[in-house]
């Protein structure tokens, strides 16, 4: 297959380009975030513009602390209806998932911090308390 460089990317260029390794991108085709790539007469990999673009998505589902299951349950959405009307209601849905376990979360955190805060002044109580009685 003959391309035209300025089409298309090698799969170290992408690597390189997004700050990623080259086993990265294979993994994600493995799993199935992205489609099995162009491939030169030797072998190599080659990506288009929007293959790179979709890479770029992955990334910052990964970013925001999306998992890998529910980036396969958006891939899976986009292969059958392959247009991005259809791809935006499950988005929505995960994206407002991860909203509420993070809330969920931060609840949790801020109980934790108001136990630690009242655990340190008990400490700093009891120890003020010896140290009068020392005396």
């Amino acid at each position: 297959m003959r391309i035209n460089s300025n089409e298309f990317l090698q799969i170290g260029e992408v690597a390189k380009k997004l700050g990623i390794t080259t086993r990265t991108i294979r993994y994600y085709e493995e799993i199935g975030l992205m489609n099995p790539p162009k491939r030169l007469d030797a072998g190599i990999r080659v990506y288009s513009k929007e293959d790179v673009k979709r890479l770029k998505f992955i990334l910052k589902l990964k970013e925001l602390g999306i998992s890998l299951k529910e980036m396969q349950e958006l891939a899976q959405v986009y292969e059958i209806h392959q247009t991005p009307e259809k791809i935006i209601p499950k988005l929505i849905e995960i994206l407002d998932n991860h909203i509420s376990k993070i809330d969920e979360k931060i609840t949790k955190l801020a109980s934790l911090r108001s136990d630690i805060i009242n655990y340190k002044l008990r400490v700093l109580e009891e120890r003020k308390e010896n140290s009068k009685k020392e005396m």
